[in-house]
């Protein structure tokens, strides 16, 4: 398949994601609902699982690590987007798919990923597809990233056994954290958000991720 054929041909698969996956599910913020027809969800997997690139299910991206379900992904970006997002924060960028999301919805997107790999190869397809306001780092994201608080939005991308409160703290007021809480098989996800130095809570319904590691998370 000639290059533009295969593009055009990926071009028809995410735009039926959106519509069938997405829309039909009750998503409906604007923004988003573009940012998703305009990232390239294929990609950010291998080669090896392209074909699938666009499927309703979550896919495996090496190191025992995934890039969620399309409608995931949106579930929890909607649920950040009811106020401005100057400065946001993602932990655990895997293969950079959600972060390329994020790039269009806010000013300044922040990083963090615990495999080196991964962070790399994220970061090569963000820089090709032309993303200029993400900043990425490698460590452990269930500390945060202090230097760069505080945030309007925290996304976490893997499962803790409780949202760690140094998330929570870089949080700014107004700001939004979204999160899958539970044990390793099986979670809640929660949006947190924070107001005059209070935090709240929603369940936004199950869900299951692979687990946040790090001192304020599961031990590797």
């Amino acid at each position: 398949m000639r290059d533009e054929d295969a593009e055009s041909h990926y071009a028809f698969q995410r735009e039926a994601m959106v519509r069938e996956q997405i829309e039909n599910r009750g998503i409906r913020h604007v923004a988003l609902l573009a940012a998703l027809r305009s990232v390239p969800r294929h990609r950010f997997v291998p080669p090896s699982a392209r074909a699938r690139a666009y499927a309703d299910s979550p896919l495996e991206i090496g190191y025992g690590q995934t890039v969620s379900q399309p409608y995931i992904v949106a579930l929890m970006l909607e649920s950040i987007l009811s106020g401005p997002l100057h400065r946001v924060l993602e932990i655990g960028t895997g293969s950079g798919y959600q972060t390329a999301i994020l790039a269009l919805l806010a000013d300044e997107v922040y990083t963090l990923e615990r495999i080196e790999a991964l962070a790399a190869c994220a970061a090569d397809v963000l820089r090709d597809i032309g993303c200029t306001n993400v900043r990425w780092q490698v460590g452990d994201g269930s500390a945060g990233w202090p230097s760069a608080a505080p945030f309007d939005a925290i996304v976490v991308s893997a499962a803790g056994p409780r949202v760690p409160r140094p998330l929570m703290e870089q949080l700014s007021e107004s700001g939004r954290l979204v999160m899958p809480v539970g044990d390793r098989y099986a979670q809640e996800l929660f949006l947190i958000e924070r107001t005059a130095g209070r935090w709240s809570e929603r369940a936004l319904g199950g869900c299951v991720f692979v687990p946040l590691i790090g001192s304020e998370g599961w031990p590797e």
